[in-house]
């Protein structure tokens, strides 16, 4: 019975975790509330779990605070989707807590740990919604605290918790009428518990088939252009000289223990260290301000080939100078996936596009990492998804030197509409305050098909049916792809409405999109009527009106 965990075993915890939510990650995404293909809740917490894994697998340390620092930064840096930023925040409040510990931790800190969890998960969204993944940490650390000083071990704490959390997960169809209509439970807190029973089962000793391991971390990145050093700042450049080369034709003296102490010399004059090979070929990189000294411990071995020695600190301030003179006010980034939708995006300037959407969501990372790419002051972000929008806000606290506006857009064609509003000869508050009013003027449906048999929203579903759904429920269906444009139009168009436009996706020919586009210019005489080749994947249709 284990009466405490140290960080070790808290280790292996998150790896199991980890691990058991990958197995049953296809599970959690078929728990999707809508009939449409777009499930990825599972998909979702199971990158981010495997983002802080590797974060965790990249620290060496035994000391709670730096093993709990690394889940927290792995979490955030991976989260992905709306229940993948909630899980980094649940995962940073357990940390938060724990990483406080010396050397062990009881039940009673561990409930007080998933207290602090729940706390900063609902900090984290601006209108909780109960009968998610929230409700179920929230009762889970609630029910933790209570019995914590009763349930000294932990093999008998997580039995409980782990039955209260299935409680609060049958609870969720009662809380939001959206699952209950579905006939399913909250798939972000299915996921959640598929979780916590993997910390049970790590400590019960149960057997998880298909494991996950930690590997050493990939050396490959260290033999690159150097290109990482852009977003250093000169004086955190310690070793000025990054250092390659070769050493061929081995002196018959040389063994593999004079390989492992040539290592050992490396590390006391530089770091960024890789010496690997055999008695036929060593090769060596190592950033140093002695290279000389580097090139003669070599030669005591063998011969020298290929020697490169590049002087980071010239190329960093060329490189800084380059960007400085190229450096705009304002840039945007744009999140979508189509071929087409991406060419409309730069063809409305928008500086970068990350693929990603329905049904890959990119992580707030990603988010960040493109952000930064972008030499501006100000960057515009159009998620153009509503479950995108939590990590485009996360990634705001991944991101230097620069300022993030989130521009909340849920669909494309709201980013189309966002990124029309741009002028750069105004300030970055004006068209912020442009691009959010642009929103308004802009409606948006998509068309798909069901993936399964439900009932919800007063029609009654069958798996193949042609759906047409807005940003919040299914508007339209029959049998006919063009059938179900036409009636989600007539649900959706209202007097003002001047334009209707249709980008078609990967699955319809251009001849189609046409004759439907002729279709509808015909029944709406009184409006603008285009289409344009979207590319995008399950949408058949995605439709814009203004």
């Amino acid at each position: 019975m284990h009466k405490t965990i140290n960080s070790t075993e808290f280790r292996k915890m998150i790896l199991v975790g980890a691990k058991q939510l990958e197995i049953n990650r296809a599970k959690v995404d078929a728990l999707n509330v809508f009939p449409v293909p777009d499930g990825d809740t599972g998909t979702n917490m199971s990158l981010t779990m495997q983002s802080a894994v590797r974060e965790l697998t990249a620290c060496q340390s035994g000391v709670f605070s730096e093993v709990c620092n690394s889940i927290s930064k792995g979490a955030l840096k991976g989260a992905r989707g709306n229940s993948g930023v909630i899980l980094s925040q649940i995962l940073k409040g357990i940390c938060s807590v724990l990483g406080k510990c010396e050397k062990e931790a009881d039940t009673k800190t561990f409930a007080k740990a998933m207290e602090q969890g729940t706390k900063v998960a609902y900090g984290a969204v601006s209108v909780p919604k109960e009968g998610t993944i929230l409700t179920v940490i929230r009762m889970m650390s609630e029910h933790a605290v209570k019995i914590a000083g009763k349930k000294k071990n932990f093999e008998d704490f997580f039995k409980d918790v782990i039955e209260e959390g299935e409680k609060a997960l049958a609870l969720t169809p009662q809380l939001l009428p959206v699952l209950k209509k579905a006939g399913v439970v909250d798939s972000g807190g299915v996921g959640l518990m598929t979780i916590i029973k993997g910390f049970a089962s790590e400590l019960t000793g149960e057997e998880i088939p298909d494991s996950i391991t930690e590997t050493e971390p990939s050396d490959s990145g260290d033999f690159g252009d150097n290109s990482d050093i852009i977003n250093m700042d000169l004086g955190e450049i310690e070793f000025a000289y990054c250092t390659e080369f070769f050493i061929i034709n081995m002196k018959k003296s040389t063994t593999l223990s004079a390989i492992d102490r040539l290592r050992e010399k490396l590390m006391t004059i530089g770091d960024s260290v890789i010496c690997i090979g055999d008695l036929e070929l060593v090769k060596v990189h190592v950033h140093t301000n002695q290279p000389g000294k580097a090139l003669t411990y070599a030669l005591e071995l063998g011969e020298l080939d290929r020697p490169k020695i590049e002087n980071m600190l010239e190329q960093n301030r060329q490189l800084k100078a380059k960007m400085e003179a190229e450096k705009k006010e304002m840039g945007m980034l744009a999140i979508c996936t189509g071929t087409g939708l991406s060419d409309i995006f730069k063809d409305l300037l928008v500086d970068r596009i990350i693929e990603g959407g329905q049904t890959m969501n990119p992580s707030a990372s990603d988010i960040a990492t493109a952000a930064q790419k972008i030499n501006a002051e100000h960057i515009f972000v159009f998620p153009n998804n509503k479950n995108i929008i939590l990590a485009a806000e996360q990634a705001k606290n991944l991101v230097e030197n620069k300022t993030i506006h989130v521009i909340p857009t849920k669909n494309v064609p709201q980013g189309f509409a966002a990124a029309l509003e741009f002028n750069p000869e105004v300030s970055a508050e004006e068209n912020k305050t442009n691009m959010i009013h642009a929103l308004d003027n802009v409606k948006a449906g998509q068309v798909t098909y069901a993936v399964r048999n439900t009932s919800l929203n007063g029609f009654s579903i069958k798996e193949g049916d042609i759906i047409g759904l807005d940003d919040k429920k299914i508007l339209a269906k029959s049998h006919s792809i063009e059938e179900t444009v036409v009636k989600l139009i007539g649900r959706m168009k209202e007097d003002f409405h001047q334009m209707i436009t249709l980008y078609y996706g990967e699955d319809v020919k251009e001849e189609e999109a046409e004759a439907l586009c002729a279709s509808i210019a015909e029944k709406y005489p009184d409006c603008d009527v285009d289409f344009h080749n979207g590319g995008q994947s399950v949408y058949y249709y995605i439709l814009s009106l203004e």
